[in-house]
């Protein structure tokens, strides 16, 4: 049950074909090609109102139109999500009236594996190289990744640069001006975006694939994710404390799998609209500390999305960051190295700026 990426539309062939400035806001217009000449010609007003949603963001003064066709939820991942949710809500009953703490604990810890898996592996080391690792931790790496169950790294690491380079746009995965809730976990139930599609094939991401750890785990995925993500933290508890086969199950998999989606997702929604913007005013991207501390040190987003090269996501070190004390403690014993930060120095001239508003 691994958070399936949005399905592509079928008709993900259309192009921009008109652009209008009515009172400086921004209408953007598509027209959908034809699938034959026998088809009738729309009109334009009623292509746009079958196929789009007209939204306007009072901050931007900019009009999006979202593209739907009217057949932009997926309900089998609306129905996965459902079940996972239940499971994950009835699993509290089952720790407490079946006493499971070990495997409640158990589970904790190997969320933790999961998390770092995310954002010591396929966020900062894969995604945007933000230091380099010997071929034993990357492969830990991805074992860890692969407990989290958030597809393969390749694609997760595809997705996170679409969403650097075009934040807060139609091309971005989950963009956060469409809402909380899509940005948290919409953007997985519905169709894509036709400019994520189009603008995502325009990024090079052979640097990904060509790591042959990342490679082997794309071409083998369903095979990790079932493994570590569900059979292991359900044989652990059974064969090490004799833990009940459903409690092992529910506990140890489904709460811990769904507490770390949410971790995740926290970073892509409450992170991108709570906080101060200490660094960069004019992105959307903010410093969290809550999400910090479920995220293991992603929270800090607007330091990140200025400076998405720094290993440490963050100018305060070990503070709520439990990702940047396993990349030193790597570095460490030699297994991470070329560990690229910003200077203070930078960093305080940086705060200088936005804080006598003379940012530009």
């Amino acid at each position: 049950m691994a958070p399936l990426s949005p399905q592509i539309p079928s008709n993900c062939d259309q192009r921009l074909a008109d652009s209008h400035e009515i009172n400086n806001n921004i209408i953007i217009a598509a027209a959908a090609k034809q699938k034959s000449s026998n088809q009738s010609t729309e009109s334009d007003d009623n292509l746009i109102s079958r196929s789009f949603i007209i939204k306007t963001y009072a901050k931007s003064n900019v009009r999006y139109i979202y593209y739907t066709n009217n057949g932009t939820i997926v309900w089998r991942n609306v129905f996965l999500f459902f079940a996972l949710h239940m499971i994950y809500f009835y699993s509290y009953y089952v720790c407490v009236a079946n006493k499971c703490w070990f495997t409640w604990i158990f589970g904790y810890w190997w969320g933790l594996a999961g998390g770092l898996g995310v954002t010591a592996g396929a966020h900062r080391l894969w995604s945007h190289r933000s230091y380099k690792a010997r071929l034993p931790l990357r492969i830990l790496l991805m074992i860890f990744f692969s407990i989290a169950g958030q597809n393969s790294v390749y694609e997760w690491s595809r997705d996170h640069r679409v969403h650097h380079k075009y934040s807060e746009t139609d091309a971005d995965p989950h963009n956060s001006r469409r809402g909380f809730f899509f940005a948290h976990v919409g953007w997985l139930l519905t169709r894509k975006h036709p400019d994520v599609i189009v603008k995502g094939k325009q990024l090079d991401c052979s640097d990904i694939l060509n790591d042959p750890v990342v490679s082997f785990q794309k071409r083998y995925y369903p095979i990790f994710f079932l493994t570590f993500c569900f059979i292991l933290p359900t044989l652990i508890p059974v064969y090490f404390w004799s833990e009940g086969w459903l409690n092992a199950l529910i506990v140890g998999a489904f709460w811990r799998y769904c507490t770390s989606l949410h971790c995740t997702w926290f970073v892509n929604s409450a992170a991108h609209m709570f906080g101060d913007k200490p660094y960069n005013p004019r992105i959307e991207p903010r410093e969290n500390p809550f999400v910090s501390f479920g995220a293991f040190g992603e929270g800090f987003h607007n330091y990140h999305h200025e400076f998405p090269f720094d290993y440490k996501t963050s100018e305060m070190g070990w503070k709520l960051n439990v990702t940047t004390v396993f990349i030193d403690f790597m570095a460490l014993i030699g297994q991470a190295y070329d560990l690229r930060q910003l200077s203070q120095k930078m960093i305080d001239e940086r705060k200088l700026k936005v804080a006598s508003n003379s940012f530009k």
